[in-house]
């Protein structure tokens, strides 16, 4: 018994199977969870340690140097790039592929402590963090507000910062630029001299009167109850009433010394929202959670909370779900699409309703149990995989054609009842559609076992397209001659089958069909009768084509408009804030009227990165309006204003890019640079010297637009030169003139 004899002869066996792979792939397409790119985890670690006040110097050679002997020892180590700036080391190492990232990062994490001894004391503890591409923030939000800076960053830390973390599926919520609030206590230099107080009394007498320790255990009937003594601060006044010093019969308080004011912290970012100092929320999701799904729900609570508190405002700067749906509903529909044409082909070309009827019915078929597989294969809907569908719906319906020609050729040719020419039909054809199926699969198969970002990527596409034709498969030996067997009818009856423009149609796709046929078998004469030159004709088709490689660009995915265009401006490192700021307002007023197609735009002024001896940036981040609502695409608008800002702003070095769909790509391989050049050595001055002349080299190179280096020069620093004798008469140390340095210019 084969399988086509058996669909045939219980057919309703065969639909109940057919319905039970539908209801699993239905119900599995509705858990399945949507994304940009298939679940990425490199192997890769990264250890950041801090060393207040080391000069990269000092960095490389305590820290950076002894943490990498460290790290060399762990095993699968496989390459170690590392970076030390003022006060800080970051050591990132590569494992092989493989590797399992969480055992190696525990593996790293105890060498370290094995032998932190060999760091400087003083250090803040090495921090072993893995890459993990879900905790980049999937939306971030811009608030702006007339309402006191302070206030207003009180009101989203106690309620707008609330209400978006208790969302399912988000994970973290930072804020970045907010004003957090600083009791100031500004010393008057001349009364603190006058009294004689030094510095450090000063600071003793405060921190001694901010206190809520316990007082020790009393009984109090049956409990013993715990006793404090609560003073902690509970209003300025209280700080300007703390008592110093005692003079006689006389106090010195703080506020006979010093104002006392309520303000914030000094700022190291300012932060803009469409024109209006704001704060910036970063919202990341759980690594098991839909980003899709989470953004929607952040959407939705930014209408709830914009309600709940009209003196502010919430918009949506970068949404990755809006990007990932507008991707994933592009790429279905491309599929849809594909599917339908694929139907009005063989309408074309079988010009027989029903069994266009029995093809169609194979490709949700195998679609849906492809779903199936895809949850139970814990992969997700994304670029790749939908992808990989959109690739196998074209190659699904091949089989199912042969069979059902096969099927009529039995039928219409050899007289044979429908019945059975389904089952000997399709076991004819049988062996030669599986072995066409496994000569495509084999195709694939080895993008299974690619290793690195390609293979993690298009790992999940191979899959996707086997599944896809083993089903295909399986529905051309089963489904396909069990409908056949019930839904064509005889000869006779099937030329008048249908409506009657149904038959219209098929009259006229006949007689195109017959004319297209007639003029093919005339080809066919005239190139059996020319063989040399049809070979040589093809020959030379084959050679102009090869010739045309060189001119065919290569991308590792292909652009799109993301409706976004970022522009920064770095200055030198140590800027004053202020100043940033200033030029970041220049730069803000020619882009703002240079883009009319500007939906939102949130700009911030301030360190470029996490490090102190970052440099200082103002950077604009504009969101546009839907491509359909424009007519320039992102990357004729940064064009533009890379053109209107050179030259414009002075002391700035302007970058403009319009990200192209692939912010997850660029944060794994490394960054957004398209080029990168490598200058290595071990005379810092000569290397800098070497990057510039390679800069200015590179810089005349068509397509070229902006050029940044990695060589960054220090803080601006004064150096005091101990006079090692005189200290040593004054019985002091270098750690108490340090300690004396660091309170006078505290701030």
């Amino acid at each position: 018994m084969n399988l086509p004899d058996f669909s045939v002869r219980r057919p309703v066996f065969t639909t109940m199977v057919t319905l039970i792979v539908v209801i699993l792939g239905v119900v599995s397409l509705g858990r399945l969870r949507i994304d940009m790119l298939p679940n990425i985890e490199l192997p890769t670690v990264t250890i950041r340690t801090q060393y207040e006040g080391a000069s990269p110097e000092v960095m490389e050679r305590l820290v950076t140097q002894v943490i990498e002997e460290i790290v060399a020892t762990v095993p699968g180590v496989e390459q170690m790039t590392s970076q030390s700036s003022e006060g800080n080391s970051t050591v990132r190492v590569s494992f092989v592929w493989g590797t399992d990232i969480d055992a190696a990062a525990l593996d790293l994490q105890a060498q370290l402590e094995d032998e932190i001894n060999e760091l400087p004391d003083d250090i803040v503890r090495p921090r072993v963090s893995k890459f993990d591409i879900a905790s980049f923030p999937v939306v971030l939000l811009g608030i702006s507000s007339k309402l006191d800076p302070v206030e207003l960053t009180q009101l989203i830390e106690d309620q707008i910062r609330y209400r978006f973390a208790r969302i399912p599926g988000v994970a973290q919520v930072d804020l970045w630029g907010e004003f957090k609030r600083e009791i100031r206590i500004e010393l008057d230099p001349d009364r603190i001299n006058a009294l004689g107080l030094s510095m450090d009394h000063v600071l003793r007498t405060i921190r001694d009167a901010n206190l809520d320790l316990p007082a020790g255990r009393i009984e109090e009937g049956r409990y013993e109850v715990t006793l404090r003594a609560p003073a902690e601060f509970r209003n300025i006044d209280q700080i300007r009433n703390t008592v110093i010093m005692q003079r006689a019969a006389a106090v010195v308080t703080i506020g006979q010394v010093a104002d006392v004011n309520d303000t914030y912290q000094k700022l190291s970012r300012v932060v803009r929202v469409n024109g209006e100092r704001g704060l910036r929320v970063a919202i990341r999701k759980q690594a098991a959670s839909n980003t899709v799904e989470v953004s929607k729900r952040v959407l939705a609570e930014i209408k709830s909370a914009n309600r709940a508190f009209p003196q502010i405002k919430i918009i949506p700067v970068i949404n990755q779900g809006n990007f990932i749906e507008r991707s994933i509903a592009n790429v279905a529909r491309s599929a849809l699409y594909g599917a339908g044409l694929a139907v009005f082909v063989l309408f074309f070309f079988l010009r027989n309703f029903r069994s266009i009827l029995v093809i169609s019915l194979s490709i949700p078929i195998s679609v849906i149990a492809t779903f199936a597989l895809i949850y139970f294969g814990g992969f997700t809907i994304n670029l790749m995989t939908l992808g990989g569908l959109a690739l196998g719906i074209g190659m699904m319906v091949d089989s199912s054609i042969v069979v059902l020609e096969n099927i009529f050729r039995r039928r219409d040719e050899q007289g044979e009842p429908t019945s059975a020419a389904s089952v000997e039909g399709t076991r004819e054809v049988g062996s030669a559609i599986v072995a066409s199926t496994i000569t495509t699969l084999v195709i694939f198969i080895p993008l299974v076992f690619v290793r690195g970002v390609s293979g993690i990527l298009f790992k999940e596409m191979a899959y996707v397209i086997i599944f896809a034709l083993a089903c295909s498969l399986m529905v051309s030996l089963s489904l396909v001659p069990m409908l056949a067997s019930r839904l064509l009818e005889e000869p006779e009856q099937d030329r008048s089958e249908g409506s009657p423009w149904v038959r219209w149609l098929g009259a006229k796709a006949d007689r195109v069909f017959r004319g297209l046929n007639n003029r093919y078998r005339d080809l066919l004469r005239w190139v059996l009768g020319h063989r040399w030159r049809t070979v040589f004709t093809a020959g030379a088709i084959l050679a102009a084509s090869l010739l045309l490689l060189p001119f065919i660009g290569t991308e590792f995915l292909p652009p799109s408009d993301e409706g976004e265009v970022r522009v920064t401006g770095e200055m030198e490192i140590g800027s004053r804030l202020d100043l940033v700021d200033q030029q970041t307002r220049r730069m803000e007023d020619i882009v703002h009227a240079a883009v009319p197609e500007t939906a939102s735009s949130v700009v911030s002024a301030g360190a470029s990165g996490w490090r102190a001896a970052s440099a200082a940036q103002g950077e604009i981040r504009l969101s546009l309006v839907p491509r359909a609502q424009r007519e320039r695409s992102n990357i004729e608008i940064a064009e533009d204003l890379r053109r209107r800002l050179s030259g414009r702003i002075p002391g700035m070095e302007i970058r403009t890019r319009a990200p192209q769909g692939q912010f997850l790509l660029d944060r794994l391989l490394g960054g957004d640079e398209g080029l990168t050049v490598e200058i290595r050595g071990f005379e810092l001055a000569i290397l800098d010297a070497l990057a510039k002349h390679v800069a200015a080299a590179i810089a005349h190179v068509p397509g070229i637009t902006d050029i940044q280096t990695s060589q960054e020069a220090g803080v601006p620093q004064q150096e005091i030169r101990v006079d090692r004798d005189k200290i040593a008469d004054l019985g002091l140390t270098i750690r108490d003139v340090t300690e004396i340095l660091e309170t006078a210019v505290a701030g």
